[in-house]
């Protein structure tokens, strides 16, 4: 297994949008606009510039807009240049040329753990990232760049040879709504992680033991859509067992893999955009 450099990333894009319902009955989630462009395409940038350039997008039946959107329109490019608007043009090119992107369909609703097993042949023996698609990361205030966060969870998994997954602190009081990590803190903003909980109840989530302090206070952290992962990942999610919903929980076969290999978290740098529901896109377009 090649620890040194690894370019392959898996963007789970197959879920109904049913928070998004009725417009998503035609229109992705992951299409919808934010700004000039949609959702997908930020997240696709995001691990472009992270140097994740070979891209697997997990899309189920009538989500064929993302596909559409990255391909090729060499006959409306040339209607453009025609018209002298040579630069959309090439703006078009660079969309569809800027990774090399491919998809999967995922026929059944299982989970985002199934969703990512369906990358199992893509990725190989090779460690990849994943990126939620309906998440994107804008800088934190004072600039910075998206992919900062991607780039630490990449250089955390080369040195330390484990998985890794990005984290932010939440509200004892939310806990419930995440999958929320517990550890210590190793260096600052990384974590050894120890223990890990899809939506705990208040008051059982797990906590990070930060290094401030000789007992060190605690915090909670709760998983911030971004992970980078071995390829024993993959063992993991098949033998997980499903749950709630015949689901299969990547928590699950994290905690699992984490037991074998060990397991750490990078906390959030920037600010993490949810559209995976209305108030998230509000937020996001405000």
């Amino acid at each position: 297994m090649t620890m040194t450099y690894f370019r392959k990333a898996i963007i789970p894009a197959a879920g109904f949008g049913t928070r998004f319902l009725p417009i998503s009955k035609t229109v992705p989630k992951e299409m919808l606009p934010v700004g000039d462009k949609p959702v997908i395409q930020y997240v696709v940038e995001e691990a472009v510039e992270a140097g994740l350039t070979e891209i697997l997008i997990v899309i189920s039946r009538g989500k064929e807009a993302i596909p559409d959107y990255f391909a090729r329109n060499p006959e409306l490019e040339r209607r453009l240049e025609s018209t002298g608007k040579g630069d959309l043009a090439a703006g078009l090119r660079r969309l569809s040329e800027m990774a090399r992107i491919h998809y999967i369909y995922q026929n059944e609703m299982k989970g985002l753990g199934d969703a990512v097993l369906q990358g199992r042949a893509f990725a190989g023996d090779e460690p990849f990232g994943v990126l939620l698609g309906d998440t994107f990361i804008t800088p934190a205030k004072g600039g910075g760049r998206s992919s900062a966060t991607l780039a630490r969870l990449l250089e955390t998994l080369m040195e330390r040879k484990t998985s890794a997954v990005a984290v932010e602190p939440v509200p004892a009081d939310r806990v419930a709504r995440y999958g929320v990590a517990g550890g210590e803190e190793i260096a600052p903003g990384i974590f050894q992680v120890s223990q890990m909980v899809e939506k705990p109840e208040p008051g059982k989530a797990p906590a990070v033991r930060l290094l401030s302090g000789e007992s060190g206070p605690s915090r909670h952290y709760a998983f911030a859509a971004r992970y980078v992962f071995t390829p024993g990942l993959f063992a993991e999610l098949e033998q997980t067992v499903p749950g709630k919903n015949g689901e299969i929980q990547l928590t699950d076969a994290m905690t699992a893999l984490m037991d074998k290999e060990g397991f750490h978290a990078v906390e959030l740098d920037g600010v993490r955009r949810d559209i995976g529901n209305p108030e998230g896109l509000r937020q996001a377009l405000s």
